[in-house]
């Protein structure tokens, strides 16, 4: 297995729907008005995050990871969401999550579209993807599970706020992977 360093932030990633670009310190405005939705954050662990002295947070975090990207709608080049790498293990997993979408997106082909771009990309590095998922976040499990994933453990991850809050963790497999 290449335990070379990896870049987890490529430029290049698209598809025919989306196009993920890498996050900078500039694009905080542009996400922020995606995600001042109080109905995306509706079943997420951080029901506040359309708050933006708490999105600032999540948004330094994103651009601090150097693994973060932008989700562009590729015809119109207008931002759907953000979604990130994280918990790089070299030649054996890395986590994929901080998702979100623009209501817009939801029920359609962007979030699959964004994350077999990220699947496609990790699986030349590592051979075990995760999603960690809040256990009231329904949404995003039927996701994950639409991709292939499958819940392998629950969890307690701390909030914002530093209190334990129950993640459910889900597993994709490269094929062929021992």
């Amino acid at each position: 297995m290449d335990t070379k360093e990896v870049d987890w932030q490529p430029k290049g990633l698209a598809n025919d729907l989306v196009q993920l670009v890498p996050v900078s310190a500039s694009d905080f405005d542009r996400l922020f008005a995606v995600a001042s939705d109080p109905l995306i954050w509706e079943q997420h662990p951080t029901k506040n995050r359309f708050e933006r002295a708490v999105f600032q947070g999540y948004f330094d975090g994103a651009v601090a990871s150097g693994t973060a990207f932008l989700i562009m709608e590729r015809t119109t080049g207008e931002i759907a969401g953000c979604t990130r790498y994280y918990d790089y293990k070299p030649g054996e997993s890395i986590a994929i999550g901080f998702t979100f979408l623009a209501t817009a997106y939801w029920g359609g082909a962007f979030n699959k579209a964004a994350k077999q771009l990220l699947v496609d990309y990790a699986f030349r590095f590592v051979d075990t993807i995760y999603f960690h998922i809040g256990a009231t976040n329904l949404r995003s499990q039927l996701a994950t599970g639409k991709i292939g994933a499958v819940k392998v453990r629950e969890l307690d991850i701390p909030n914002n706020n530093g209190s334990p809050q129950l993640h459910y963790e889900y597993a994709l497999r490269k094929p062929g992977a021992k």
